[in-house]
């Protein structure tokens, strides 16, 4: 997309294939979201970071101002439009039925974006790419071809969340629901705090996490040190971690002692005489590649015919940088979906591609994917050494 007009040029286009009223209602809605809370609002900032984006870079007060990832994030925008000026009424109408839907509830323009940007990868690698879901209302997105050789793509995406024993989601609320009371806690108790909660079975429910709070709210007014469940282990002791009240170094420092899937909050209070930590962690690990290969399971038998080469196009939300170079350099994304390529279910794939925002927003390496994505061949399936298909389907680790 590097061949199009700058940003500001034409996102007036994606906003009337929006509807402007639609997209002004949504930034309102989106808004409101940001002040529910401090960690909530930071979160519904990241998650919905396309439709600020856009807005940014739609301003004429702000267009120069814009980052390079938003300035990349409406070229997608562009795509889309062009994209939809070039498909006939009914497909238009699919596309335009896609656009409004993702302007509503938890829905996000990823999964929309993740299709141009697909497409515009494989274009780049010199295919000819047909939208068939549109045009066809295929159940897979897009065919590739070259040299007479065809593929199918089915783009798929999915929440981190749903790997992980706690969602950093409900981690959010729950702070935010319990820093007043932590400050005025740490007004009658200054000093530092830290409150281990070991949970082993996660929390995979409203009622759990009212049930969470409640808990810690009663060991802070009993003042006990330890509370011991079948759902909870709580433990509150002093924070002996070296310069403690720094805050700066202490998110690195934490990080370090409780790992990278640990959730972590730091309040302070607000006369600065207090520091009260919270540190959870689930009874098992984050299982996000499993999660992603289950989706696979699902997607491929329903999402591609069989009857060609497919490419499942998996696209990984709400991860953040950290936790994608994580997959990546310990190699379980990888190996997990090689061990998916052995399975019954993926007989239909000749690859698999995996991607997530960081390489939507064009983060250089090691933030992002060389080349973009990741890229894993089936070494099983008939076409996995057919070279018109090489570009798209050779491994890329």
């Amino acid at each position: 997309m590097d061949d199009m007009p700058p940003a500001g040029q034409a996102l007036s286009g994606f906003l009337r294939l929006c509807g402007t009223r639609v997209f002004e209602k949504r930034l309102t809605e989106l808004g409101r979201r940001t002040q529910s809370g401090a960690l909530q609002g930071r979160a519904a900032q990241q998650r919905h970071a396309l439709e600020f984006a856009l807005a940014r870079v739609a301003d004429p007060r702000t267009p120069n101002r814009a980052s390079l990832a938003e300035r990349r994030i409406g070229d997608f925008a562009r795509g889309v439009t062009a994209l939809a000026t070039s498909l006939p009424p009914i497909a238009r109408r699919r596309l335009k039925d896609q656009v409004e839907a993702a302007l509503q509830g938890e829905a996000t323009l990823v999964p929309l974006f993740h299709l141009v940007r697909t497409a515009a990868l494989h274009k780049a690698r010199g295919f000819t790419v047909r939208f068939c879901g549109l045009l066809d209302e295929a159940p897979f997105d897009l065919t590739i071809a070259r040299d007479g050789v065809e593929a199918e793509i089915a783009c798929e995406t999915i929440s981190a969340e749903e790997g992980r024993p706690l969602h950093k989601g409900d981690w959010y609320a729950l702070v935010d629901r319990i820093n007043p009371e932590l400050q005025t806690w740490l007004a009658a108790h200054p000093g530092r705090y830290l409150l281990k909660m070991t949970l082993p079975e996660g929390v995979s429910s409203g009622q759990q996490l009212a049930e969470l709070h409640r808990r810690i709210s009663d060991l802070l007014q009993a003042e006990k040190r330890q509370d011991h469940s079948a759902g909870a282990v709580l433990k509150l002791d002093p924070l002996v971690l070296a310069g403690a009240q720094a805050a700066p170094g202490l998110s690195a420092q934490l990080r370090a002692q409780f790992g990278r899937e640990a959730h972590l909050a730091v309040t302070t209070s607000a006369e600065g005489r207090g520091v009260f930590v919270m540190a959870a962690r689930a009874g098992r690990e984050d299982e996000i590649s499993a999660a992603v290969c289950r989706r696979m399971a699902m997607a491929a038998p329903t999402r591609l015919s069989g009857r060609k080469p497919g490419i499942l196009a998996m696209f990984l939300d709400d991860l953040d940088r950290a936790e994608w170079r994580a997959l990546r350099s310990t190699l379980e994304l990888e190996g997990a979906a090689r061990r998916f390529l052995t399975d019954p279910a993926a007989r239909p794939l000749v690859a698999i591609t995996c991607a997530s925002r960081m390489e939507l927003y064009g983060l250089a390496e090691p933030d992002s994917a060389p080349g973009g994505e990741l890229r894993f061949r089936n070494p099983l399936h008939p076409a996995a050494k057919n070279a018109a298909l090489a570009a798209a389907v050779t491994s890329s680790v």
